[in-house]
């Protein structure tokens, strides 16, 4: 089976996000990731992953706009320095957190110049921290509508032109079901190329378990593939406690 980590953001929210921490880990888990940990001073965050013997293994940039902006704008002409001013906080939250990834927002755009523009942002990022590992995820643009980066071909375009080893694709089972309506197909097609693995089921991000995907056919492809990475339950429980919804773990 795959090594298995709890999203703080979607996972025991019936607590608050510093008890999540001990749930995680009282569920099993030895490893988490939180979307956007901005809101918690870095040093808290940290006490809570020792506390309880936890990796971080993802956190997203930018940090949250909390003046009405877009969630992200990694391919937005014109937006180059804000967009580096943001990686640069989102590196200093890394540096106390020291997250195995992050997992930078393309934003929305349909701008002709979006692919160029995304591909010398994440250059940059990567070149400033070479030894931080990144992300691009494709989103389905029923959920997200306008993100340009919403497609697992167009992310492997932008993955060639950036050619940087602290680069890479960030798969969603949930998004590839939605987006291209085989979850285990994105998988064989681009697993070569993926750092970074989020489950939830389609159509309705719930647990897995239900939906059009078969999780422990997809398990075992995973482990056939020799991926050594983190396997993120990012997901809604139907359930009102998250425990009760853990029944796919075993």
């Amino acid at each position: 089976m795959p090594r298995f980590a709890a999203n703080l953001t979607l996972l025991f929210t019936e607590l608050p996000i510093l008890d999540r921490f001990d749930a995680a880990a009282a569920a099993g888990f030895t490893a988490v990731e939180i979307l956007f940990p901005y809101d918690q001073p870095a040093k808290d965050t940290r006490r809570a992953l020792l506390r309880n013997g936890l990796e971080l293994v993802l956190i997203n940039a930018p940090p949250p706009n909390y003046t009405g902006g877009q969630p992200g704008y990694a391919a937005i002409p014109g937006g180059e320095g804000r967009f580096q001013h943001d990686i640069r906080r989102t590196l200093r939250y890394a540096g106390e957190l020291r997250p195995g990834l992050v997992h930078i927002m393309a934003g929305y755009t349909r701008d002709d110049a979006a692919e160029a523009t995304l591909v010398r942002n994440l250059q940059w990022a990567a070149d400033q921290a070479p030894q931080q590992g990144f992300t691009i995820e494709p989103l389905n643009s029923g959920d997200q509508p306008g993100y340009f980066l919403d497609d697992y071909a167009l992310a492997a375009r932008v993955l060639d032109a950036v050619d940087r080893p602290n680069v890479g694709l960030q798969y969603d089972s949930y998004h590839a079901e939605v987006i291209h309506g085989d979850a285990r197909a994105v998988w064989d097609s681009y697993k070569e190329r993926i750092t970074h693995v989020q489950i939830g089921a389609a159509p309705d991000r719930s647990e897995p378990g239900s939906g059009p995907t078969d999780f422990r056919a997809l398990f075992d492809a995973i482990d056939a593939s020799g991926y050594a990475g983190w396997v993120s339950a990012e997901y809604t429980p139907s359930t009102p406690r998250t425990e009760a919804s853990l029944h796919w773990m075993g």
